[in-house]
Parts: structure tokens; C-alpha cells; sequence
């Protein structure tokens, strides 16, 4: 929808007299049916009397192209800014279609991520954690697998220490348990 207002993208006299118009007809009007029209009215109703009349003067003539035959009072509810043309229709689906795949491009692919932190033991006191850590960075690479450069060592019983290594992954690429089977099948290592 280029035009936000009556006449084009700024407010106007045609916004405040056709406020004025529908304000006894508030009621009917839903924001599941006529959502257009509910925010509209619901903007222009934000301003006092004494801003709305000072807009800049529009003659409806001068705002449409087209002379209406509808009287003011004779207003529908279905048609609340211009006639029911039918090369009117097919131009506003045209122009929502071209709205609706421009927002479809618009769109950011949201790629689900997740961080794993693993606790890897190694077979012995004698398994050297830094060469286990590089290797294990190293030797398992995948699409969506994006390893943590820093590692921690920590005790667990009798000079025996683990080794606290951390990923990140895209979940639809990456299994959390084949990295944890690569892993368990260092066996020289772990």
C-alpha cells in the first residue's frame, strides 16, 4: 500500500472529513475485516479537533481522478476509499501479490544454532590433553560445525585430568550424537 492517507502520504482535509463521516460507523468496522481502515482510524483519532483542521485544504475532486456517484451519505462499509472498479481490483491484487513476494524475500533465514560443551576422558594419565584437544578439532569437520579454539583441563581423580572442549552447530546440519560417536571412536585417545 503506497498511499498511507487519503491523498498520497501526508494527512489532508480529506482524512479529517472522511474521520468525521465514519466515526458513527466505528462499530461495524472490524480489525479482522477492514484492517486497513481500523488502523487508520484509529491514527487519525490520536489528534485533536484542533490539529486535524489545521491540514492542508484537498479538494476530493482534486484528491480523485474520478468522479464518484456515491453520495457521502450512502457510504459503504466494503469500499471505503474510492469506487468498485474492476481494473481498480485486479491492480490492487496485482500490487498485493508484488507486496506480499517482496516481504517473502525480505525474510532473514533464521538458522537454529546450538552450543555444546563436551566432557571428553581421556584412556590414561599419560594421554597428552592438548594433542587430544587439536586433534579432535582437527580430524572432525563437518558442514555447520564450528569448534571453540579454547579447551580446559580439569581434575578428576588421581592425576587423571578431562578435557572440557566446546562446539557450536546448525541444528539441521549437525548431529550432536555423531560428534560425540567420532569422538569415543579415538580409542587410542579416549
Amino acid at each position: 500500500m503506497s498511499n498511507h492517507f487519503l491523498h498520497g502520504d501526508r494527512l489532508s482535509s480529506l482524512d479529517k472529513d472522511y474521520y468525521e463521516k465514519l466515526q458513527p460507523h466505528m462499530l461495524k468496522i472490524s480489525p479482522l475485516t477492514h484492517p486497513y481502515t481500523f488502523a487508520w482510524f484509529g491514527f487519525i483519532s490520536k489528534f485533536t479537533d484542533q490539529v486535524r483542521a489545521s491540514w492542508p485544504k484537498v479538494e476530493a475532486a482534486a484528491a480523485s481522478k474520478k468522479d464518484t456517484k456515491k453520495k457521502d451519505d450512502e457510504l459503504e462499509m466494503d469500499d471505503l476509499f474510492g469506487d468498485d472498479d474492476e481494473g481498480d481490483a485486479e491492480a490492487a491484487k496485482k500490487a498485493a501479490l508484488a507486496a506480499k513476494e517482496k516481504t517473502k524475500k525480505k525474510k532473514k533465514v533464521v538458522i537454529a544454532m546450538s552450543l555444546v560443551m563436551l566432557e571428553v576422558k581421556p584412556l590414561d594419565d599419560t594421554t597428552n590433553l592438548d594433542d587430544l584437544a587439536k586433534k579432535i578439532m582437527k580430524d572432525i569437520t563437518q558442514e555447520g560445525l564450528f569448534w571453540k579454539t579454547e579447551y580446559k583441563k580439569e581434575p578428576v581423580a588421581f592425576g587423571i585430568f578431562k578435557l572440557i572442549i566446546a562446539f557450536s552447530l546448525e541444528d539441521e546440519k549437525v548431529s550432536v550424537d555423531d560428534i560425540v560417536e567420532k569422538i569415543e571412536g579415538m580409542d587410542d585417545f579416549v
